[in-house]
């Protein structure tokens, strides 16, 4: 197994293996958490070591009952799964920091986890609310400074808490704050963003290759549409025309193309989906090679859309999508 683990794997810059493709675990509120447990599972069992989930996504027991099921049956060890926990808004507090680690650990029923990465860059109001707001409904930001956030994701590190740490949400200039931290322990060892056709992130990519840290895509399929934080009037990904026909050339699904291409520019991809068929589906995307004609035809989509605009945070000194990449 090992040579195939690290043959499907991107080498971090702290040393540390990740698992190219992903099983994202992210369901919108109206979804059973049951669903994310079986589904999981089917991940599992079909290939998937590398799992992605959040604090926010409220799912992680289910998540780490599923892994410890497939621990407990053999399918897997424990060091075979690469999973990745992150540090929600409202803990973006460096005190608060362990304690939310710990928090989602003491869910999982794990000692440690792989990856822990800060959620987004802009801190919410601290407290047990998930999306703290006010009067009128607007959710409350406050300030607080990224690279004392990053100094307690250190820590986390040294105790052993997780192997490695990063970031999501981040453009260039917020990544260059923690790289030009005085006194700057560990990198970060990626940036998880979100990427597909329509948003390639190239220039993001770039810059980030030139630093040694990865970009993981999330919402690689297109996006769920959760109308909590998506317009129900965006385009849908995988009824592009320009996927549907490479697709039907290679006989595999749009779906699959759209991973594979993120695969051959270099990014580690996330696939999201709680159906058997698909999940099967998403994991077979190792046994065909996209042509340098469909990589140009498929960078060619590039529309700049983004699904998760995150407009209520627009405000923010951290808001990350005001610049160019």
């Amino acid at each position: 197994m090992t040579d195939l683990k690290q043959s499907y794997s991107v080498r971090l810059n702290d040393g540390h293996f990740m698992p190219v493709l992903g099983f994202g675990t992210y369901a919108p509120d109206h979804t059973p958490k049951s669903q994310a447990a079986e589904a999981t599972k089917v991940a599992i069992d079909v290939g998937f070591r590398h799992i992605d989930s959040a604090y926010l996504y409220q799912n992680e027991e289910e998540v780490g009952q599923a892994i410890w099921e497939k621990i407990a049956d053999g399918t897997v060890k424990r060091e075979d799964i690469f999973y990745t926990t992150k540090l929600w808004a409202t803990f973006l507090r460096p005190e608060l920091v362990r304690p939310a680690l710990e928090s989602s650990l003491k869910k999982l029923g794990l000692d440690y986890v792989d990856l822990f990465i800060i959620h987004v860059p802009f801190a919410m109001k601290a407290g047990e609310e998930l999306l703290p707001k006010n009067a009128s409904g607007e959710i409350i930001l406050e300030t607080v400074d990224l690279c004392d956030t990053w100094e307690a994701l250190e820590k986390c590190k040294d105790a052993g808490l997780t192997k490695s740490i990063g970031v999501s949400n981040f453009n260039h200039k917020l990544l260059e704050l923690i790289l030009n931290k005085p006194g700057l322990k560990y990198k970060p060892t990626c940036n998880q963003v979100e990427c597909h056709p329509y948003l390639n992130q190239s220039k993001l990519l770039e810059f980030c290759k030139s630093k040694d840290i990865v970009l993981v895509a999330y919402s690689a399929l297109g996006s769920q549409r959760d109308p909590q934080w998506v317009d129900p009037d965006s385009p849908y990904l995988l009824e592009e025309p320009v996927l549907k026909s490479i697709a039907k050339k290679h006989s595999c699904s749009p779906g699959q193309v759209a991973l594979r291409y993120q695969l051959q520019r270099g990014v580690v991809v996330l696939a999201k989906s709680f159906s058997q068929k698909r999940i099967k589906e998403n994991f077979q995307i190792f046994d065909f090679e996209l042509t340098p004609e469909d990589m140009k035809a498929i960078d060619g989509l590039n529309r700049n859309l983004r699904y998760d605009k995150l407009q209520f945070a627009a405000n923010h000194p951290y808001f990350p999508f005001s610049e160019e990449y």
